[in-house]
């Protein structure tokens, strides 16, 4: 290929020495004989750079589901055991906390790596210094206003020494943090998800390690400060170590100004969500009473283990992934479709299991009862998040291929909607509105889908239906069960086995043609 190209390119530069029309006509009867067009040697390397963009995906979906597998697996043991030992007013505390650097978390990015991750073309060393500089500006910046809101009446009030601690703690991982940023960057923009997710393992480890240790040693809540601060260094030292890149302070107007004029976009969009999620329960956990916003927390967080487990990873890789895919609609198209389809076929039957299963398990563990009266709003959570394992992936796609002004304007309807109607229902059922007003909103996230078909022609019933109709049996057949499952470990045990294999055979049988050619499709 490379021969033929070169020769021909031989040939001009001789005709545009000489003049003569005669090499013209050779180069073009050459090409006719049997140079290939340039057209084709385009579509050709377009043909392997896109192989080459699956086959980096899939590996490194693989490798990165298996790794962050083992994540959740080490977060749900510690989860479990934190349930047993910490009391409902433990977790509206630290709920109230991370409420607060969540909000913080804002001005430490300002869009910048999401920026770098889409940018079509390799970000420069004073890009990526850039960002860094600014980064770490604002990083210091919130470890002051972290002191302030510390020393402050109210806040010392509310949260205790114990929260004022995690706070400051997770304060100072800001700084710790941006020194991962750029290295992260890199790897996603490489596809390199095998060594993304080192650092997270060797992060989890240390923070659920030392946080177990310390509760059943009795140290409580400021425990999480501890964990907090060990967990900070080890990514940064982990993710530095695994992709070293020149790390140093500079800020290039030029630079700033490319990187902004999508960070911006991006940055607000993430600004909106805030308000939606941080800002929102930040004043629930100022308003509500400790332990209420304790059940709110807990069962909020229990809800987000599949999604972690399944849209957030699935969205770590096709972020980067997507956005080197732009321009070429067909391969985006199936990208997307089998996003959809193996984000549904994984996180549907564990959604419907957690909402099965949850009164069961209350019933067979005593030392669980005391949260008894968050099972309706954890119910609720899980729900909602089914229809978030749809929209999600959608909203990722239109901002990977740069529609950002669309999901901005979808953030907006969805802030709006969590503002109006979450306070209209605490009025009249309590904390558990909350979560009610959650399911209800989530109906909205059908849009994206609409929205991305405009761009993408996806099938988008098609990649969904299957797995909904198996899940719908899955529930079917837990639920008639229900007597049963809470009697004693054996018929629980036996319970999730049974309803597992309902969803296994529903889907083998409406959609074993489907399953069998998605997975082939892999390799």
């Amino acid at each position: 290929m490379f021969a033929f190209f070169f020769k021909k390119r031989a040939l001009q530069k001789l005709v545009r020495k000489q003049g003569k029309p005669i090499f013209e006509q050779e180069v073009q009867s050459a090409t006719e004989e049997g140079f290939p067009e340039q057209d084709e040697l385009i579509d050709e390397t377009q043909a392997e750079m896109l192989q080459s963009i699956k086959k980096r995906s899939v590996t490194g979906a693989a490798s990165y589901f298996v790794r962050t597998g083992l994540l959740q697996v080490i977060g749900l043991v510690a989860n479990t055991l934190l349930s047993a030992y910490l009391s409902p007013e433990d977790y509206g505390i630290y709920g109230l906390v991370v409420q607060v650097v969540g909000l913080l978390t804002f001005f430490a990015d300002i869009g910048l790596a999401a920026a770098l991750i889409q940018k079509k073309e390799e970000p420069t060393k004073a890009d990526y210094r850039t960002a860094f500089t600014v980064q770490q500006i604002l990083s210091w910046l919130i470890v002051g206003t972290t002191v302030l809101v510390s020393m402050n009446g109210a806040f010392q009030a509310k949260a205790g020494d114990a929260g004022m601690w995690i706070l400051l703690a997770m304060g100072i991982s800001f700084p710790l943090a941006t020194i991962k940023t750029i290295p992260s960057v890199i790897l996603e923009r490489k596809l390199d998800f095998s060594k993304l997710v080192v650092p997270q393992i060797l992060e989890q480890i240390v923070f659920q390690g030392t946080l177990i240790y310390m509760v059943l040693q009795g140290y409580g809540l400021i425990s999480y400060a501890y964990a907090i601060l060990f967990r900070s260094v080890i990514g940064a030292v982990s993710m530095t170590i695994l992709q070293p890149w020149g790390v140093g302070l500079d800020i290039q107007r030029k630079a700033l100004k490319g990187l902004f004029g999508y960070g911006a976009k991006f940055q607000l969009n993430d600004f909106l969500a805030r308000i939606k999620d941080q800002l929102f329960y930040f004043v629930l956990a100022a308003f509500l009473p400790a332990k209420e916003f304790g059940y709110i927390n807990w069962a909020k967080q229990w809800s987000m283990y599949p999604y972690t487990l399944t849209v957030q990873n699935v969205m770590s890789i096709t972020f980067p992934a997507f956005s080197r895919l732009q321009g070429h609609t067909q391969a985006l198209k199936k990208a997307i479709e089998k996003s959809l389809f193996f984000i549904t076929t994984a996180i549907f039957p564990i959604l419907v299991g957690m909402v099965v299963f949850i009164n069961p398990v209350l019933q067979v563990f005593p030392v669980y009862q005391k949260w008894q009266p968050a099972v309706i709003s954890l119910i609720f959570f899980t729900m909602s998040i089914g229809w978030s394992a749809v929209s999600t992936p959608l909203s990722n796609t239109l901002n990977a291929v740069g529609k950002i002004d669309i999901t901005l304007k979808l953030m907006i309807m969805w802030t709006s909607l969590t503002w109006v109607i979450t306070p209209i229902l605490l009025r009249y059922i309590g904390y558990e509105a909350v979560a009610v007003a959650a399911f209800i909103i989530s109906f909205t996230s059908l849009l994206p889908a609409y929205y991305v078909k405009k761009f993408v022609p996806i099938n988008f019933v098609d990649s969904v239906w299957r797995q909904l109709v198996a899940a719908c049996v899955m529930a079917g057949v837990g639920y008639l069960g229900m007597p049963y499952w809470g009697q004693s470990i054996t018929n629980l045990a036996l319970g999730a086995f049974i309803v597992g294999l309902s969803y296994i055979a529903a889907l083998l049988i409406i959609g074993h043609d489907k399953l069998i050619g998605e997975l082939k499709s892999l390799r």
